[in-house]
């Protein structure tokens, strides 16, 4: 990509090359709409490229090891001991959830009730590697910014396959949140973290169906 005919560099200096046309033509958008000063909070797809470029392509193997962290403890595997409608809310929207993991991947993981943490089969967890390693260096980044806006490694993969969508996949991160917010109420600066997660995951999934338009690669 080029800027007054000079190649655009990443902060660590790197030049950023991006995969698809799709995507050039969304990074170029971003820097039209640029006025005399650049505001990088206005350029989200620009700053995954870069965070691409930078840092999964050199620490691919540590963004990989991450996110299978988040799979070995996975949100959606904790579940409250109570109160029942909790458990109710909790059982409707992670569940069909862990059974689409295991009808795609083949990877079955455990449940539990409260917060003692269990261990997961090495076998599911080796499957949910091979499925990481699988995507393309941008599609991983991408997944990796969904993964922790949404704090679940499921709901993330379940996101990169069209699944469920950036509002259903950041609801069911959020079914605890919205409960306790129910019973207690919301306050600004909650609710300001809230949309900016939010804003994240729609950002992330964006950026891997621009990264992979026309592209061939693992979903």
């Amino acid at each position: 990509m080029t800027l007054d005919g000079r190649p655009v560099k990443t902060p660590a200096k790197a030049i950023l090359a991006v995969p698809t046309m799709a995507l050039a033509e969304a990074l170029a958008s971003e820097w039209d709409a640029q006025a005399d000063v650049v505001r990088p909070e206005t350029m989200p797809l620009t700053r995954l490229c870069a965070t691409t470029i930078d840092k999964v392509v050199p620490e691919r193997r540590a963004v990989i090891d991450g996110l299978v962290a988040y799979g070995a403890m996975d949100l959606v595997c904790y579940r409250a001991d109570q109160p029942a409608d909790l458990q109710a809310r909790q059982q409707e929207r992670w569940q069909p959830l862990l059974a689409w993991l295991e009808d795609c991947y083949g990877a079955r993981l455990a449940v539990t009730s409260g917060v003692v943490p269990i261990q997961q089969e090495a076998g599911a967890l080796d499957i949910l590697r091979h499925a990481v390693d699988a995507r393309a260096d941008f599609s991983l980044a991408a997944l990796a910014s969904a993964v922790e806006a949404l704090g679940s490694l499921v709901i993330g993969l379940a996101l990169m396959a069209d699944r469920v969508g950036p509002e259903e996949a950041f609801s069911a991160s959020q079914v605890d949140e919205d409960y306790q917010m129910e019973r207690w109420g919301d306050d600004a600066e909650a609710a300001g973290r809230r949309r900016r997660l939010l804003d994240d995951v729609h950002q992330a999934a964006r950026f891997d169906r621009l990264s992979r338009d026309g592209a061939q690669g693992p979903r």
